[in-house]
């Protein structure tokens, strides 16, 4: 194997322009590495999101999974949580899910998950760029190649995310789809869970009209606008396939991500693992209901921070979370009935989250090329801190982490998909945020040049 085979794989799979970085031919390549490093044999559940080009990638993947010998499990169009939950209940050898996620729409990728219904890790990545790189396809004859079958477990996974929760009473829900590959489901299932249902951009369709498939306020004002013309409890909104939601509350407002994962993390209590960008808040949130630990950026870091501490819950404040007692797959409708559980249980939803606490955080990025961030990022480990009145400690687990002792903090990392140098950090007021701003910002910019 070669020792640093081209980088495919990015934060969240392999992810890029359809046309331009993925390509026919590299899904066809997938498939064929997934299958080789398989042994070519096994089986491999697939499914694609909305988009116009996933059809003509999951393909071009099943061609090379099939050509390389692996029998192909086709679940169609589908959400990514149900990807992950066919490749664990069904006993699959591995999943794989065609999707860019929040991307725009000429945007596609590819998404690899284990037995378990976990992301590969960044180590099982490299061994699938490595086959490719070097070309090295465990190839079949004709009597060997794989075979496919056409499988529909919607109902199935419907029926048991259904009886992870229950409503206390009855919510009117407005659900925003973006279009994307729960469009159906989602909305379904929140009915079917005792729910009044308003839906918008509930129609597949992969130009995305309705709104971009990115969950943020700026493309969700018809959702947070019907969610008070209507007088619903509850609006939800989902990225492209619906590995995230996010939630606005009754008074149309956009519920704070770092707001959101900290209720969830108080309700379900215990052991919880998000990554070094989440808020304080999600600490003295859960007070002495559990403990906090922090993991790098990304859902595959969460899960294996999840299986390694026996946690009970995960997630990122981008919406992304993981219940481990149900999947380890990143599950936006899951994700979305507990929130309404946690309404229809413990009141409006505007109230709740009134009662987490709130501290002033900043995110900004500074232009950095790509050859330049080991060396930048070498000397933001052992000079920012020096920059500082109170340092309290530095960790390294994703980029450089400094936290003052009264809690606050900034986090310098590199971007892993643009040539930037991103920073966010938090303030216990809005003076000390913009002082830690200004503090790191000059630093970066000086030693960037």
């Amino acid at each position: 194997m070669k020792e640093n085979p081209p980088r495919l794989f990015g934060t969240s799979g392999i992810r890029g322009r359809f046309g331009e970085v993925v390509t026919l031919e590299l899904a066809a390549d997938t498939g064929r590495a997934l299958a080789t490093v398989l042994g070519g044999r096994g089986r491999v559940a697939v499914g694609y999101d909305t988009r116009t080009s996933s059809q003509l990638l999951e393909n071009a993947l099943i061609a090379g999974l099939l050509e390389c010998g692996c029998d192909v499990i086709r679940l169609g169009m589908v959400p990514t949580p149900l990807v992950g939950y066919a490749t664990s209940r069904l006993g699959a050898d591995a999943g794989v899910m065609i999707t860019a996620s929040h991307n725009p729409a000429p945007y596609n990728g590819i998404k690899l998950w284990n037995p378990d219904g976990m992301a590969y890790r960044p180590s099982q990545e490299r061994e699938i760029e490595s086959v490719i790189h070097e070309g090295s396809f465990l190839k079949r004859e004709w009597d060997g190649l794989g075979s496919i079958r056409e499988m529909d477990i919607t109902s199935r996974y419907m029926d048991e995310v259904l009886s992870m929760v229950k409503m206390e009473r009855e919510l009117k829900v407005v659900i925003d789809c973006g279009c994307g590959a729960a469009s159906h489901i989602s909305p379904l299932i929140f009915r079917r869970s005792g729910c009044s249902v308003i839906t918008l951009n509930s129609h597949p369709d992969g130009f995305f009209p309705g709104r971009d498939p990115e969950p943020v306020p700026e493309n969700l004002s018809e959702l947070m606008e019907t969610v008070k013309s209507t007088g619903a409890d509850l609006g939800i909104a989902h990225d492209g396939d619906a590995d995230r939601m996010v939630a606005i509350d009754d008074k149309g407002r956009f519920a704070s991500f770092d707001k959101l994962l900290a209720l969830m993390a108080r309700e379900i209590g215990g052991k919880i693992i998000t990554t070094v960008d989440a808020s304080l808040c999600v600490d003295e949130c859960l007070g002495d209901c559990g403990e906090v630990i922090r993991t790098r950026v990304g859902d595959v870091h969460v899960a294996n921070s999840i299986a390694e501490e026996n946690a009970d819950f995960g997630g990122e404040p981008s919406g992304t979370w993981l219940h481990p007692d149900f999947c380890m797959c990143p599950d936006g409708i899951l994700s979305a009935l507990r929130v309404a559980e946690l309404v229809s249980k413990k009141g409006s939803l505007s109230s709740l989250l009134d009662e987490v606490p709130s501290y002033p955080n900043i995110r900004d990025k500074i232009p950095c090329p790509d050859e330049r961030k080991k060396d930048v990022m070498e000397r933001v480990a052992s000079e920012l801190a020096g920059q500082f009145r109170d340092p309290a400690g530095v960790e390294s687990i994703d980029g450089v982490r400094i936290s003052m002792r009264d809690g606050s903090w900034v986090l310098v990392r590199p971007s892993g998909t643009e040539p930037y140098i991103r920073v966010t950090l938090e303030g216990k007021t809005d003076e000390e945020a913009r002082e830690i701003h200004e503090i790191t910002l000059s630093y970066l910019e000086k030693i960037i040049g």
